[in-house]
């Protein structure tokens, strides 16, 4: 591990200048003595004499060179912090079109979190059938044989009032199911699985014979067909051809078979759908 140059500590070392000069002073003076030893004795007669013993004064003990203390630098050693790499996302890979039930039946499941979707489904064929619905809807044309999903189970009531028949309100409540799974499901998983999937849905498409569109454009063109249909307050009239109804308003009699369906499914559902579809426009721009 690098430290920093101004963390390392640097022992400070403090000539000690006395007692150094001591040491030179001693030798100096056992030179001169010697020296002039010399010098005296070179005039006299060459007698035998015995040698005056020189004596040298006792060598100061030499003091001990005297430090400052050191200052203890305590340098902190921090560990580097290990960042895990995510792990890469797998992708799960796509079925075929013709292996593909299952697999969109358990992202719709998925994409409906927690709602209990699965027992409507129709689960034979789903890419298909979704895809030749909502080309239908497109048209304006409501194809139930195609829905991906199983009609209600309560049948269509009517109420009379003096000698009129009328939609009974009632009836409005067939499609609460649906009308709240589509408003209650979250934007952004509904927006992902919709683009996981739209490669099958691609598939489906082409099997249709368009050329001049993706699917994403006639699933906008069904969008546009749903927002455009009328919410109804009032009573509705209708008349009876047979086993089958028809409205009394030639107006609402002469809309698309799509259109006509949201305005049986009640101005409540209506507003739920086209709120829901709404958001999801916004989601499919981005």
């Amino acid at each position: 591990m690098q430290v920093n140059q101004n963390d390392r500590a640097t022992p400070h070392s403090s000539r000690a200048s006395g007692s150094n000069a001591g040491v030179i002073g001693i030798t100096i003076a056992v030179l001169l003595a010697g020296a002039g030893y010399f010098y005296f004795s070179a005039d006299k007669a060459p007698e035998v004499e015995a040698p005056i013993p020189v004596q040298l004064p006792e060598p100061v003990p030499e003091q001990p060179i005297e430090q400052e203390p050191i200052e203890e630098v305590i340098v902190e050693v921090i560990e580097p912090t290990i960042i895990e790499a995510p792990e890469p996302e797998v992708v799960e890979p796509l079925p075929t079109l013709i292996e593909s039930d299952d697999f969109v039946a358990q992202k719709t499941v998925e994409m409906a979190d927690g709602m209990k979707i699965e027992p409507l489904l129709v689960k034979k064929d789903i890419a298909r059938q979704f895809v030749v619905f909502v080309d239908n809807m497109a048209q304006g044309e409501v194809i139930r044989k195609a829905s991906p999903l199983k009609g209600p189970k309560d049948k269509f009531t009517v109420s009379e009032i003096t000698n009129k028949t009328y939609l009974n309100p009632d009836s409005y409540h067939r499609y609460d199911l649906y009308a709240n799974m589509v408003s209650d499901m979250n934007d952004e998983q509904l927006i992902n699985t919709y683009k996981e999937l739209t490669p099958i849905f691609d598939e489906a498409f082409a099997e249709l014979g368009y050329s001049d569109m993706s699917f994403d454009e006639r699933m906008q063109q069904a969008f546009q067909m749903i927002l455009s249909a009328p919410i109804i307050e009032d009573p509705i009239e209708l008349s009876s051809i047979s086993v089958n109804y028809q409205f009394v308003d030639p107006k609402l009699e002469a809309l698309p078979n799509v259109q006509k369906f949201m305005v049986r499914m009640g101005p409540e559902n209506s507003r739920k759908i086209k709120t829901a579809i709404r958001k999801l426009q916004q989601q499919m721009a981005n």
